[in-house]
């Protein structure tokens, strides 16, 4: 009874984590490697691609879009536009555009870490996984793709690995936001809502955290029924508007499935990281 009751939990937090509109539950990479300063594009704002409007990343991706037809083999600008083509959510062409980088720059380490990022947003984990072993290197660790991995057997199943690697990333950068961020999601990916938001709690404190890591914050909050707190959190860095739309549709998802009680009752205490 107690083994079905943890399945129909994890099963339940699967389904949020895969269908909420809030932000991507996994940083492949890790969010502050995903930052972005555009300050040399035309008109467009200088700030953090996770931090830019709707309108500000359509403006970004059609810059980049233009760069990468007049020099398709230029690394940088394909990097740049591929990570701005997974933030709009136009995963397939992020891979194709990175598919055709890695062929000029086979042996290239950010090229192989930003090919595994959009292997992984298109959907081939495995083989964003294989892609992500292959450029990092123990004599020249980053933690970086450590956390990539990390994120990647997450969403394999393989937590117990996935945080043995995210331990080794918090000995290279102590309280990286990315990281933290990513192994709070991981103990919601199995259940445990409590230790989740005990390191997102940390990581939203650290110098380097950014909107992504607030949303999956207040995600874990609302799911733990603290509506009115998680929009607060949602709200640090969202418009109100877009904040209150976001707790409402957690609110519309877990009141279909009776499911805040389920998760709220099973939820288990804050623990130190054993794996």
């Amino acid at each position: 009874m107690v083994i079905q009751q943890f399945a129909q939990k994890q099963i339940l937090v699967r389904k949020f984590t895969s269908t909420l509109c809030i932000v991507g539950v996994l940083a492949v990479g890790g969010c502050a490697s995903d930052r972005m300063s555009t300050g040399s594009i035309g008109k467009a704002p200088n700030k953090p691609v996770a931090r830019m409007t709707v309108q500000e990343l359509n403006q970004t991706r059609a810059y980049w879009s233009r760069a990468y037809t007049k020099r398709p083999k230029d690394k940088i600008i394909g990097m740049k536009f591929a990570n701005v083509l997974r933030m709009t959510g136009r995963n397939d062409q992020a891979l194709a555009v990175m598919q055709q980088v890695v062929i000029a720059h086979p042996q290239d380490r950010s090229v192989l870490s930003a090919y595994g990022k959009a292997l992984a947003g298109a959907g081939n984990l495995k083989k964003a996984l294989e892609v992500i072993q292959r450029a990092y290197t123990p004599d020249n660790p980053d933690w970086r793709l450590l956390s990539a991995q990390g994120a990647i057997l997450d969403q394999l199943g393989k937590p117990k690995q996935a945080r043995g690697l995210y331990r080794k990333g918090l000995d290279l950068a102590p309280g990286e936001a990315a990281i933290l961020s990513n192994l709070g999601m991981s103990y919601l990916l199995t259940g445990d809502l409590k230790t989740s938001e005990s390191y997102l709690q940390d990581a939203i404190k650290a110098p380097r955290s950014d909107s992504r890591v607030r949303q999956n914050l207040a995600l874990v909050v609302g799911l733990q029924g603290r509506f009115g707190e998680a929009e607060k959190i949602a709200a640090g860095e969202l418009a109100p508007a877009q904040a209150q739309a976001n707790i409402a549709y957690l609110r519309k998802i877990l009141s279909e499935q009776n499911a805040w009680s389920q998760l709220k009752d099973k939820s288990k205490k804050p623990k130190k990281l054993t794996n």
